[in-house]
């Protein structure tokens, strides 16, 4: 028994007298190797410490947060800001002698060292707190042999003489790891207690403090057991130093409650939306405003600490969200999109995409997502036509049934035998009853390489432009059916669009960013775009005053706005009802609304939850119009009621627009006289001639003779001046097919 006694102790004595020996040998060695070697070496020089990854915050129009962009959630702060009791709480469980040592604590090492050996689970730590800035700071990815704690300990105390104890406590609470992706004190607060810093009480900040050691192992939220086990023994080493007594222990174990989920900030967003993934997108793939690589616009989104304040409007987004509502909900089957623009300067102001944006399930933007636009591409078209010259009293053929000639396609001709029946009539009517034939000409009278140069001018934007690669998108090709929505564009083109209309010809670019500052407050960014004019200002006006009329009195004549606000717009149906338009603008917003299916191109067609509420075939001018107008109104509540200038009257009589090539003057080249014979079955319309015979004849009557005569030639393909004049003819002048 007595031998048995002994040797425990025996045991450990050595083991502590060789502890203080390395101890001893930690302390000295760092000086024995660096003078042994100073003579083939360079003095050692501490690098300067790398900036703090900092997390980006995004705001609205109005200030408020609206997202957040980081990588590590990491969120500087200066030590002036973080209370004391915060400090207390740190240094006495990882570092009680911090503002005491040379960065070295030898005392604190040994100590450290004989209570972790004698304790079955390890309680204290044997680095100072210089110590664990310099692994964090300059000797990450290094091999942890014995060299690695000799540099350690060097650096150390290096660094004691470079800094102040605040400096490099400062750098230690912004840059240890506490796990769940928090790096640094205030990201801590946040993710444990959705507090920030100054908010912590002491024992919330001693249970962080716990942590640090192994921020993984005692990881509340996903090993509950073992960080219950490192908060006892924190617990335990406030008892040893008399922070808490025994009684006050218990109290906090009985009433503090570990974290059991990652938490935020109540005021704080970081709920993702179609806004704030589209902004994401932009930022790096569509811009060059944070860095001329992809790395470089990385690094400064998730890591500059930058702020960006966008063009959103929080309020007029929600409107937005409501008006979305308006569509009765089909399981996801059939959504819609709305994007609205500052009329002025183009600025995003609201961005639905769909029903809600959720990860991994409900992703995809359709606000940006191309699409059949059906006739709600007509307003473009008239626009074109009117900067060519075209005027309200002009008058164009409409009559269903139209056909016209299509060399080189896959069927030798194009005919339109849907939409409205169509007369001969001017074009302010033909736009305000959305006839296919009317347009389906005058894209053609206008010329088709002329129309698709006018769309990309009147809607370019990052996202659609010229000499787009086709990997990104298709272009917008010269179809025959461009007039009845052949192209695919997005809401957010067509919004873009309908500003460059309601801008009184000139288009600002859709965009997403008013400024940026970086970490330090600097204006590193600001939003500036000059416009391009696309369309005369006068020409801008006659085409609003014309389109007006839709609103008025045309297809979407039951959704003007409130108190008679001056608005305009086009309504739009894809054949077969797939895809619903309605698209629209104020002097002060431009808005567009699409309705479909958004993973196919579905009719909607006797769908039993839009039957419901009375619509059988889904058209532009029912349930996108009604939403455009939900939006619209309460938008627009307490902003004036402006309206354009009136449209120049017209420089010369009205004229008739025809097509060269598929319309031919009618001429009379002669006369025929025709007799005709007597019907003796027919009713006696006059009375008989005497001694008339059955086959007698009647007097002779004249009929012209017509021929068909080309007049003019169409725009040849390789004119895309706006202002070159359409093919026209006098008013009363009599067209027809050519044959």
């Amino acid at each position: 028994m007595r031998i048995t006694g002994w040797l425990p102790r025996l045991f450990a004595i050595i083991a502590a007298g060789a502890l203080l020996i390395t101890a001893v040998v930690v302390a000295v060695a760092p000086r024995i190797w660096h003078i042994a070697n100073a003579h083939d070496e360079l003095p050692v020089v501490l690098p300067e410490f790398e900036g703090l990854a900092q997390r980006t915050y995004v705001y609205d129009v109005n200030g408020e947060e609206i997202a957040v962009y980081e990588l590590e959630n990491s969120q500087p702060i200066k030590y002036a800001d973080v209370p004391l009791q915060v400090v207390q709480a740190f240094l006495i469980v990882e570092d009680k002698e911090f503002f005491n040592h040379d960065g070295v604590n030898v005392r604190s090492l040994v100590r450290a060292t004989l209570s972790n050996f004698a304790s079955d689970s390890p309680q204290q730590g044997a680095s100072t707190i210089t110590m664990q800035v310099v692994k964090n700071d300059f000797l990450a990815g290094l091999e942890r042999d014995g060299r690695y704690k000799l540099l350690q300990a060097h650096y150390a105390r290096m660094l004691e003489k470079e800094l102040t104890k605040e400096q490099i406590l400062e750098r230690y609470l912004n840059t240890v790891f506490f796990g769940n992706n928090a790096y640094g004190i205030q990201a801590a607060a946040e993710t444990y207690f959705g507090k920030t810093t100054g908010e912590l009480s002491f024992i919330e900040s001693a249970f962080l403090a716990g942590l640090v050691r192994s921020p993984s192992g005692f990881d509340p939220i996903n090993e509950p057991e073992r960080s219950r086990a490192r908060w006892l023994q924190v617990t335990d080493r406030l008892v040893t130093e008399e922070i808490l007594t025994e009684d006050q222990r218990g109290v906090v174990l009985d009433t503090f409650a570990i974290p059991t989920r990652v938490k935020t900030i109540p005021t704080r967003s970081n709920d993702r939306s179609y806004f704030t993934e589209a902004l994401r997108d932009y930022l790096l793939n569509k811009s060059t405003i944070l860095g001329a690589t992809l790395q470089d616009r990385y690094n400064q989104l998730f890591r500059g600490g930058l702020r960006i304040y966008t063009t959103l409007d929080s309020n007029l987004q929600l409107l937005a969200e409501d008006a979305h509502d308006v569509l009765p909900a089909t399981g996801g089957r059939f959504e819609n999109a709305i994007v609205s623009l500052d009329s002025t300067s183009g600025a995003i102001r609201a961005m639905v995409g769909g029903s809600g944006f959720v990860p991994n399930e409900r992703e995809v933007n359709m606000a940006l997502a191309p699409r059949q636009t059906g006739s709600s591409i007509k307003f473009l078209i008239l626009a074109a036509a009117v900067q060519a010259g075209a005027q309200a009293g002009d008058i164009i053929d409409g009559v269903r049934g139209c056909r016209f000639d299509n060399p080189g396609g896959e069927e030798p001709f194009f005919q339109i035998n849907g939409g409205i029946a169509g007369s001969v009539t001017n074009l302010a009517q033909q736009t305000w009853s959305s006839v296919n034939c009317a347009f389906a000409r005058l894209s053609q009278i206008v010329g088709l390489n002329r129309m698709v140069d006018t769309v990309y001018r009147a809607a370019t934007s990052p996202y659609l432009y010229t000499g787009q690669p086709e990997s990104e998108r298709l272009p917008i090709k010269p179809f025959l059916s461009f007039a009845t929505g052949a192209n695919e564009l997005s809401p957010l083109d067509m919004a873009a669009g309908i500003q460059t209309v309601a801008n009184e010809g000139v288009h600002k670019q859709p965009y997403y960013v008013d400024y940026i500052t970086d970490a330090d407050g600097v204006r590193t960014y600001t939003h500036f775009d000059p416009g391009s004019k696309v369309f005369d200002q006068d020409k801008a006006l006659l085409t609003i005053d014309i389109l007006k009329g839709v609103l008025r009195s045309g297809t979407a004549r039951r959704h003007s706005l409130a108190n008679d606000r001056a608005a305009f717009g086009k309504t739009g149906t894809q054949q077969d009802n797939t895809n619903a338009w309605f698209v629209g603008g104020t002097k002060q917003l431009s808005t567009a609304v699409w309705v479909g299916d958004p993973d196919a191109y579905t009719p909607m067609v006797g769908i039993e939850e839009f039957l419901a509420r009375g619509v059988n075939r889904v058209q532009g001018g029912l349930f996108p119009a009604e939403i455009w107008k939900a939006f619209m109104d309460p938008a627009h509540a307490f902003l004036p009621l402006l309206d354009w200038d009136e449209p120049p009257a017209p420089k010369r009589p009205n004229a008739r627009l025809f097509l060269p090539g598929n319309e031919c003057l009618i001429e009379v080249v002669g006369f025929e006289v025709v007799e005709s014979e007597v019907d003796p079955d027919a009713p006696a319309t006059t009375p008989p001639l005497e001694d008339a015979s059955p086959t007698q004849t009647v007097p002779a009557e004249t009929i012209p003779i017509v021929e068909a005569v080309e007049v003019g030639t169409t725009i040849p393909p390789d004119i895309l001046d706006p202002n070159s004049p359409l093919p026209t003819i006098e008013e009363l002048a009599i067209l027809g097919p050519c044959l």
